[in-house]
This record gives structure tokens, sequence and C-alpha cells, in this order.
């Protein structure tokens, strides 16, 4: 797709070594900024907005790991939860950055931290969960030692891929505009079939709301006006907006959801590494048994392998890193860092970090390169320190730069997509939907790969599917069918 398509700035020709860049040229070198066509303020810029548009994971995890109890009753320090939550994102992200060298930021994966708290928890001790956690990183490990990661990422056709891109696209504008207040779910009380309202009660009220809609009319003016730092303007301008709003009118905490935009007391804190390293690895078998222990395992090994997959494919065709024949140069190295940081979030006890889809805010800022991940990293160590102040950025000024690039994804990949042949353009519309409908990556990209197998069977293309889509397939229909033979 052409790069103003999606680009909030104007993506410029490949330059010189500090040719306009104001990049030393060694970096320049190292990090490709220039060959890529982006600049050294580009890659800040989109570090910061990467960092930002996902900071809520410092609160937003600790919370999910925090209420729920293992089965000895036990409840892990919100304080320490924190901590190991910031920890692993910052070492993870900069890895990426210097060996992926590419614009992906990691941190605890919002539908693998569920899956720990809600099923491996209740039924084994904490560090039993987390030790599970670890084994799937080796796993990912060894598949992408072997090839095996790789080869199943080059063998999704390349309509199914844009398809997957645009579902990432519309499922972080759901998580927008769901994290904002801007739609809400239905209470089960409620007894109607419509899962989701306008508001808390079918219309738009409270400042928090306001703050969120003048933020996404304000991103989205200078995203097409193409401001250089545009979603970074945003997410400052309306932060000191809802700072102001907090300080004249008081609402109470709840009205903004996780964070609330005030300025903290004391905003430097002591980082608490007390749950680093408490893990057991094969402790969790003892408990449920060999072949549950298996499927555990397989679970957390299968959505961090997809969600990351998507997030993968979505932020590097975002980024215009894929080759003409729409593969990924080099991505047996991003693969290898996503996988030793599914294990290092096990080892830490803030569960499986992975890929982040809020990274293509960093994208939409023009980072091309892995720069940005090394900035994203670097605002992740320093809250470290710096919690309380990191976390003041309320969801309703970050979230409007998730609707903005979320569109541009829409806009720069639906075109590509040949419609007029079904067995891609119906998978690939099942992928795009998927995701948010069902609130999971995983899920989209699992009833894509198999509506995409079973289509070209039924219309005699059967041999043009690549024994890797088969058996991918395959895993896909046995995950969906376990329940059913009482294998969870």
């Amino acid at each position: 797709m052409p790069p103003t398509a999606t680009a909030p700035v104007d993506v410029q020709q490949p330059q010189q070594p500090d040719s306009g860049t104001g990049v030393p040229s060694r970096i320049d070198r190292y990090f490709k900024i220039s060959e890529r066509g982006s600049t050294f303020s580009r890659e800040i810029r989109g570090g910061f907005a990467t960092f930002f548009a996902m900071a809520y994971i410092i609160v937003l995890n600790p919370i999910i790991l925090g209420s729920a109890k293992d089965m000895y009753g036990h409840q892990l320090d919100g304080g320490q939860l924190v901590t190991a939550t910031v920890l692993t994102a910052a070492l993870s992200t900069l890895l990426m950055g210097v060996i992926g060298n590419v614009p992906i930021a990691l941190a605890a994966g919002l539908g693998v931290n569920t899956v720990v708290a809600l099923q491996l928890a209740p039924r084994m001790s904490w560090a039993d969960a987390m030790g599970m956690v670890v084994l799937a990183g080796v796993v990912v490990m060894l598949l992408v030692a072997t090839g095996l990661r790789e080869r199943v990422m080059n063998a999704v056709p390349l309509g199914l891929r844009k398809g997957i891109a645009i579902g990432i696209g519309l499922f972080i504008m759901l998580i927008g505009l769901v994290d904002s207040g801007f739609v809400s779910r239905i209470p089960d009380a409620a007894h109607t079939t419509v899962p989701l309202q306008l508001g808390l009660s079918g219309h738009l009220s409270g400042w928090p709301v306001l703050v969120f809609v003048l933020g996404t009319l304000l991103t989205l003016a200078l995203v097409i006006r193409k401001v250089p730092g545009a979603i970074l303007i945003s997410i400052g301008v309306m932060t000191a907006l809802a700072v102001v709003i907090q300080l004249v009118a008081k609402l109470p905490g709840q009205a903004w959801g996780l964070t609330v935009p005030a300025w903290p007391g004391n905003p430097v804190a002591t980082p608490d590494f007390g749950l680093v390293g408490e893990v057991s690895l094969f402790g969790g078998f003892e408990k449920v048994g060999l072949l549950t222990g298996c499927l555990f395992v397989f679970t957390v090994l299968l959505s961090c392998f997809f969600d990351a997959m998507g997030t993968i494919l979505g932020v590097g065709d975002e980024a215009k890193l894929m080759d003409k024949d729409g593969n990924f140069p080099g991505i047996n190295k991003v693969l290898l860092v996503d996988g030793l940081a599914v294990a290092s979030g096990g080892a830490s006890s803030s569960s499986a970090t992975t890929c982040f889809v809020e990274s293509t805010a960093g994208v939409g800022e023009g980072a091309r390169t892995g720069l940005a991940s090394v900035v994203t990293g670097g605002l992740f160590s320093v809250a470290l320190f710096l919690t309380p102040l990191a976390t003041m950025v309320p969801s309703q000024a970050a979230t409007p730069a998730l609707l903005a690039v979320g569109f541009l994804i829409l806009a720069g990949s639906v075109k590509d997509i040949d419609w007029s042949d079904f067995t891609i353009a119906v998978p690939a519309f099942l992928a795009m939907v998927m995701m948010p409908f069902t609130y999971s990556i995983t899920n989209g990209i699992g009833i894509g790969f198999v509506a995409f197998s079973a289509l070209r069977l039924a219309t005699g293309r059967g041999r043009e599917v690549p024994v890797a889509m088969y058996v991918v397939s395959a895993v896909f229909v046995f995950f969906y069918v376990m329940p059913s033979l009482g294998l969870t």
C-alpha cells in the first residue's frame, strides 16, 4: 500500500546516514533508519506513542492477576505484580528493538493472563501456574529453532494476512471504544441479546467520555493534516485537559476507570522484585495430571503463538516491513524474542509476555525500526521507579490513538484482498470480524485458517493449500472441540 495511505506523516525516501536525519551513522546503519525511510525523530515519537498507548497494562495486569486466588487461597501482591509487569515489558521490548529491529513492544498478554488467573491458578499454586507459562515459552522457542513457526507464518496466503491485519485494526478500535467508556458491556441482568451499548447507560455522558471524543477528533484532524507527532500531541493535550477537569470537577475515581488523571503526590516508587523467580516448572503436573497439564501448556502456547503471529503480521504490514511476496524478512529473530518474552513473563510471575497490537500507535507516528522499541523499553525501565507518574495518563486520552490507527490499517489493507476469489475473501472476512466479535486475535486467526482450508478443499483446490496450513487448521479444530471432549 502507498506510504501516504496509512502514515500520518509523509514517508520520505531512504537517506544517506546523517543526511538530514540527525542520527549518528553507526546507529543509523544498525537500525536501518534511513534505509527504511524513517528518521530519528519519528522513531522517538513512535516509541513514546506506543508506550503511552499500552501503559494501561501496568495497572490492568496486576488487577487481573491480583484478583484471583490459587488452589490454596493465595493472592499475588499488587505492588510486586506492578514491578514484575513493568520489568518484563522493559526487558522484552528492549530485546525486540536490539535483536529483532522492529517497532513492536511487548508486555503481559491480556488474553493469556486471564487463562492463567482463571484456569490454571485455581487448580494449582501460583508458582506451578507460572511454571507452565515458562514451559509454553520454551516450546515456542523450539518451534522457532526448528523453523516450524516461520513456516506456518509464511504458509498464510497474502489475502488472509491482509484480513488478519484488518481484524487487528478493528480489534484495537473496539479495545479503544471499550477502554474509554464510549462503549460498554450490557450487564447480564438486562436479559438482552445485545452485548454492547453506547456509554454506560445507552447514551453518552460525563467528562471522561468528552475527553475521549475530543481526543478522537483532535487525533484524526492532526493525522489527516499529517502533523508530525499527531498521536503523541493528542495524548499529551488530552491528558492535560483530563488533569484540569479532575482538579475542577473532582470526579470519583471510578468515573475514569483504571487511571485517575491526577498529578501524584510522590511520583517515585521503589520497585519490589519479590515475585521474580517464584516458579515451579513441573509442580502443576503433580496437581492436575500429565494430560491436563499438557493441555494447559498447549492452551497458553496456542494463545501466545497466534496472538503474536497476528500482531507481528499486522504491525509488519502497517510499517511496510514485508517484502514483495508478503513475507517478513528476518522474522526468526522477532519470533525468538517473542518466545523468550513468553518464558520470561512466567519467570517473573507477570504471566506470558507477548507482542502488543498497541505498537501500531508508534507505527502510526512513523516508527519503522527497533529504535522505537528501544525507546518504549527505556520508558518502561524508567516506569519501574516512576509508576505513579507513568499511570497518570487516563485511557480516555490514550485510546483515541487506537481508533485512528485501526482506521489507517483498514484503509491501507482492504483494497489488497482479492474479493473475487471467495476462497480467500470469505476466510479473510471471517478473520477480520471474528477478532472484535470474540474479543480474541487467536479466535479470528483460527476461524480464518479453518475456513480457508475447508473452502479450498470443497472447491477442488486442496492442493493449493500448504501442508502447514492443514496442520494448523487441524490443531485449531482440536482446540475448539476440546471442551466437548471433556479435555479442559
